[in-house]
C-alpha cells in the first residue's frame, strides 16, 4: 500500500474505533439528487474507498471529523439559502430597516433565545408553536482565556464551562454562539440541563432573572452603501435576488445575576436566515 493510502487507512481505523463507519453516497439521476446511508465496518469501507470512483461522504460515528472524497462536496444541510428578496433599492432599504429592528430587539432584551422565539413566530420561519433549539457543536472547544475570565470576574483556577451552539428555528439556523459560563453560579439542575440536552442557554437559566450587558454590536453587512442617506449612488435595480452573506450581525455580551455578578460571556453571530421570509410589499405612494 502506498504511503498516502496507508495514512488514510490508519485515519479511518482511528475514527471508526468507537463504531461502524456511516457512508453517505450521492448519486444524481436525471432530475434529482439521491442521498443514501448505510453502515459498514472500517475494513470493508477501506476496500470500497480505494476502488470507488463515486462521490462519498464519510462520517465516523462518534467523531466530529468528516472527510469528503470526489470532485464535489455533498452537504446534508446547506445553511445558506436563496434570498426571497428582489435586488432593488426599495428592497435593500426594507432589509436594512428590518435588520436594524432585529438588532434593537436583541440589544434591548436579556435573552437572545426568547427574542429569537418571538422573531421566529412573527415571521413564520417554522411551524406554529416552534421554539428555538440549541444544536450543540462538539469538538471545537475554546478554553476561557484571560480576557474571558476578566469579563466573568473569576480567577485562573475557577472552572469555566464552554458551549458552542447553533440556535435553530425549525430547519433554519438563526445564530451561532460561543458561550463561556461559570457552573458555580448556576443550579445543579441548570448545569445538568446544559450538559445533557439541546435546551438553549437563555431558556435553561431563565429562572435566574438575569440581565444583559452588551459590549459591542456590529453590523456585518449593510444592504445600502455608506452615505446613501446623503445621496450616494445606489446600485441600479437587478433582475435577480438580493445576495446575502452567511452572517449579518455580531454581538458580544455578558449576562449577570440580579446582584450584578457576571456568569456568562457570549459571542453571537446572526445568520442570513433571520431574513428568510418574503420581502414586504409596501403600497406605492
Amino acid at each position: 500500500m502506498r504511503p498516502v493510502a496507508a495514512h488514510i487507512r490508519a485515519g479511518i481505523l482511528g475514527l471508526a474505533k468507537d463504531g461502524p463507519v456511516a457512508i453517505y453516497a450521492v448519486g444524481e439521476p436525471a432530475n434529482h439528487r439521491v442521498l443514501t446511508r448505510r453502515s459498514v465496518c472500517a475494513e470493508d469501507f477501506i476496500r470500497m474507498l480505494f476502488r470507488s470512483s463515486s462521490l462519498v461522504r464519510i462520517i465516523a460515528m462518534g467523531s466530529s471529523i468528516a472527510m469528503t472524497l470526489g470532485a464535489q462536496t455533498a452537504m446534508a444541510q446547506d445553511m445558506s439559502a436563496t434570498s426571497q428578496w428582489p435586488d432593488t433599492p426599495a428592497s435593500r432599504l426594507e432589509a436594512l430597516a428590518i435588520l436594524q429592528t432585529l438588532n434593537a430587539d436583541l440589544l434591548s432584551n436579556a435573552s437572545a433565545t426568547l427574542t429569537l422565539d418571538r422573531w421566529c413566530a412573527a415571521h413564520k420561519l417554522a411551524p406554529e408553536g416552534s421554539k428555538i433549539v440549541a444544536q450543540r457543536v462538539h469538538g471545537r472547544d475554546k478554553p476561557a482565556d484571560a480576557s474571558i475570565r476578566k469579563l466573568l470576574a473569576v480567577g485562573a483556577d475557577e472552572p469555566v464551562a464552554y458551549r458552542r451552539v447553533r440556535l435553530a428555528c425549525g430547519d433554519r439556523i438563526l445564530s451561532e454562539a460561543d458561550n463561556w459560563y461559570v457552573p458555580a453560579k448556576l443550579t445543579a439542575e441548570m448545569n445538568k440541563t446544559l450538559d445533557t440536552s439541546d435546551v438553549a442557554f437563555g431558556r435553561a437559566v431563565q429562572a435566574l432573572n438575569f440581565s444583559r450587558t452588551n459590549l459591542s454590536a456590529k453590523l456585518l453587512w449593510s444592504p445600502l452603501p455608506q452615505g446613501w442617506e446623503m445621496g450616494a449612488d445606489l446600485s441600479p435595480p437587478a433582475t435577480g435576488s438580493l445576495t446575502l452573506p452567511p452572517f449579518l450581525l455580531e454581538h458580544h455580551a455578558v449576562l449577570k445575576l440580579p446582584d450584578g455578578t457576571p456568569f456568562s460571556a457570549l459571542i453571537e453571530s446572526y445568520t442570513s436566515r433571520v431574513l428568510d421570509f418574503p420581502a414586504p410589499h409596501l403600497p406605492s405612494p
